[in-house]
């Protein structure tokens, strides 16, 4: 859970003394190996104060990987937990670019750093006066943000756009229920339904179950067991669902308001890379495919592409053609530029004898397996076949109608 700070904690941290402390005390290992040993040393010289500084640098490191230009920022662990990735931010706030917004959630203001560079006029607000504090002394050289304590359900601005970031834990644990976040989603729904909205949310949530879909649209994978999740009914989303990845790895869903988003459009998958290039699809592009047998490659879309239903509009853009019509994995004779793609060297039904003769009539040595729509271990598949050759090979084991079938392939360089 972390240290839990104190608004007489911010105050010492944001204090020349506190400055200093914390220049010194970021010259500390603070690693497992030394932890004890340093904090025998920092007690003698900083007593109580101890706990707060080794939390903020601890937690300042940890951004270092997740946020631009935090490096004297002040946080909580959930805070920083929760905190959109700059270029994530950036991504939204682009979107955004000269609207006035109003962070209703706004924490210790991630958000709020990305906007104020795209917007005129940003206002924060939120109910825990010590991450207000500590927003306030991240954003303390931005002239166009202002802060305010606030309940996100009980709006208190006009003429904003209005974004969210409904706390995604509950009783310690992270939650998928839209009725169990921080504010429950379905009230902030509500509340705020009149007015343009961005709401950041979990792609865990199952908007195939609230959010309207293209007549002609693919169902998103189902990532919640709805036997369990109770806070769907009655909630529904007539705007945008935007998925958005960053460096292979699905980060959020974003849901935008008609407002904001484009005629049509309501699902978008977007793709950010750390290099700066990203790329977006959405449900208003063509997704008519042939049907074919599996071409010379394997390609296995993004995620955020999967998360959003996208995978046919995805194989459209490219020139590909799905596998089955369930499964995300897509075939054809090409590969786009930046994708990892596998070249196909031999398909058989799959069957574990045959396929380990199959690798090591090959010389198969290290192996990848790769699994979908098929119920197969791919560690306890690895061990038993007992590849001992050189030659590394990957193995994509899926289902084809009713066949669950294997694609021998060359392994692909890493990205």
């Amino acid at each position: 859970m972390g240290y839990s700070f104190t608004s007489r904690d911010v105050d010492y941290l944001d204090s020349a003394a506190g400055r200093d402390a914390l220049s010194a005390v970021g010259e500390r290992a603070l690693t497992p190996a030394t932890m004890l040993r340093d904090l025998d040393t920092l007690r003698r010289d900083y007593g109580d104060r101890t706990a707060a500084l080794v939390e903020t640098v601890r937690l300042r490191r940890r951004a270092a990987a997740k946020l631009d230009d935090a490096a004297g920022w002040l946080f909580t662990d959930d805070a920083l937990q929760q905190a959109t990735p700059s270029l994530v931010a950036r991504h939204r706030a682009r979107r955004l670019a000269g609207r006035a917004v109003h962070d209703v959630t706004c924490s210790v203001g991630a958000e709020l750093a990305a906007l104020r560079r795209e917007c005129p006029a940003v206002l924060g607000s939120d109910l825990d006066r010590v991450r207000l504090a500590m927003a306030a002394h991240n954003l303390a050289d931005a002239p166009n943000v202002a802060l305010l304590q606030a309940d996100a359900l009980r709006p208190c601005s006009t003429g904003t756009v209005v974004i969210a970031d409904p706390a995604r834990r509950a009783g310690g644990r992270r939650t998928h229920d839209p009725d169990r976040l921080q504010p429950p989603l379905p009230q902030l729904l509500a509340v705020h339904r009149d007015r343009d909205l961005v709401v950041k949310c979990a792609p865990g949530l199952d908007f195939d179950r609230f959010a309207l879909r293209r007549p002609d649209a693919q169902p998103l994978p189902a990532r919640v067991d709805r036997t369990a999740a109770d806070g769907y009914e009655g909630l529904s989303w007539d705007g945008e669902v935007e998925v958005v990845s960053l460096d292979g790895a699905v980060r959020e869903a974003c849901l935008w308001s008609r407002g904001l988003t484009e005629s049509g459009v309501t699902r978008r998958a977007t793709v950010l890379r750390s290099d700066g290039s990203s790329w977006s699809l959405t449900d208003a592009e063509p997704d008519d495919l042939p049907e074919r047998e599996p071409g010379t490659w394997l390609v296995d879309p993004d995620g955020a592409v999967v998360r959003a239903g996208l995978v046919r509009h995805y194989a459209a853009r490219y020139g590909l053609w799905q596998l089955d019509p369930r499964i995300a994995y897509l075939t054809g004779d090409t590969v786009p530029p930046g994708v990892r793609g596998f070249r196909v060297l031999d398909r058989l039904e799959f069957r574990e004898k045959a396929l380990r003769a199959e690798l090591q009539r090959r010389d198969c040595g290290p192996l990848e397996i790769l699994i979908r729509g098929v119920d197969v271990d791919p560690d306890a598949l690895r061990r038993r076949i007992k590849p001992r050759g050189s030659t590394p090979h990957t193995v994509v084991i899926t289902r084809i109608g009713r066949t669950a079938t294997a694609f021998v392939c060359e392994t692909p360089p890493a990205r």
